[in-house]
């Protein structure tokens, strides 16, 4: 039985987390999606409605002309794609220069009147990050309901067709998820680099699919992860494990040093986890982010300090996670 008692975050480090100057834009478009996968952090599904709204999407795009320092901007969900505001801040990004990455499930190419995004995507040379928990069919269904696992291979065939894997402008990435445990035998995510050669060989062997990286990211106690652990008495003890494992080598190369998430109302947080559990970020003034006031100060660098929670231990566990996969 492990301790369930966690030490702060901020106590494990020592020293507060600070932020480096502000090179990432992750928005959250809204929690609209065709799929309700079981470890949906953001808690995203078919009946949700919430997503961005046309005021906070110009005021993103204007954020997006006005800051070269942005390099990358990042749309997630729910399905990015079903949100409000998905092709305008593509478009903007891509015409002022930025990398675009999408984080898609694969399956919503085949929704009615989302047929075109794959061309759609090749033609603005995005990326795309795409889920795949496993390389095994009966995995992938378990966590994201029938019949995913066979859409996403068409999906990845597809891409395949276009350049996406083949083409150094149209890069496409993979994710891989662990089971959410079930019993008190945790264990880390796999090795990234020898799981993603099981991947390509599996992939390529059965279905000749290629694609460019595989990320290795773990399921961090949040939204859905949370409520099924939290149900079989799990929460502690698993962020026990994940603080037992702590890696001090990942803090350097934390994802929520140098990105800014933004919520469909336009709220500003660290990271999508703090977005997720409703942690904003907050000025050197202790004054809650926004993207209006980001505006208005002309700056996107006025945090300090990073808020942490328990949960900053998944990020940190072993090789570490972030949405780049593995830190070390």
């Amino acid at each position: 039985m492990l301790q369930t008692l966690i030490t702060p975050f901020k106590d494990k480090l020592g020293l507060p987390l600070t932020k480096n100057q502000i090179t990432t834009l992750q928005i959250n478009l809204g929690k609209r999606c065709n799929l309700a996968c079981s470890h949906c952090h953001v808690e995203a599904s078919p009946k949700r409605t919430e997503e961005l709204n046309p005021e906070t999407c110009n005021q993103l795009i204007e954020i997006i002309n006005t800051f070269p320092q942005i390099n990358s901007v990042d749309l997630t969900g729910g399905a990015p794609e079903m949100n409000y505001g998905f092709k305008p801040l593509l478009e903007a990004a891509r015409k002022a220069g930025k990398k675009v990455i999408v984080r898609s499930n694969l399956t919503i190419y085949f929704v009615a009147g989302f047929e075109d995004l794959p061309e759609y995507c090749a033609k603005y040379q995005t990326q795309i990050v795409a889920s795949l928990p496993c390389y095994l069919a009966d995995n992938v269904d378990k966590v994201r309901g029938n019949g995913v696992y066979n859409n996403s291979i068409s999906a990845l065939q597809r891409l395949n067709q276009l350049g996406y894997g083949t083409d150094p402008n149209l890069i496409l990435d993979l994710v891989y998820n662990p089971p959410i445990p079930t019993s008190e035998k945790f264990s880390l995510t796999p090795d990234q680099p020898k799981l993603e050669q099981d991947y390509k060989a599996y992939l390529q062997q059965n279905f000749n699919i290629m694609f460019n990286n595989l990320y290795t990211i773990t399921n961090l106690p949040i939204g859905r992860t949370k409520f099924q652990l939290q149900n079989k008495k799990l929460h502690k003890p698993y962020l026990s494990f994940l603080e037992s494992n702590f890696n001090s080598s990942t803090v350097e190369h934390l994802m929520c040093r140098n990105e800014l998430s933004i919520d469909y109302l336009g709220n500003v947080y660290d990271c999508d986890f703090n977005q997720m559990e409703n942690l904003p970020a907050k000025t050197r003034d202790g004054e809650i982010l926004t993207v209006t006031k980001l505006l208005k100060l002309k700056s996107l660098d006025l945090i300090n300090e990073i808020r942490t929670a328990p949960y900053c231990y998944g990020c940190t566990a072993g090789s570490g996670s972030s949405c780049g996969g593995a830190l070390v």
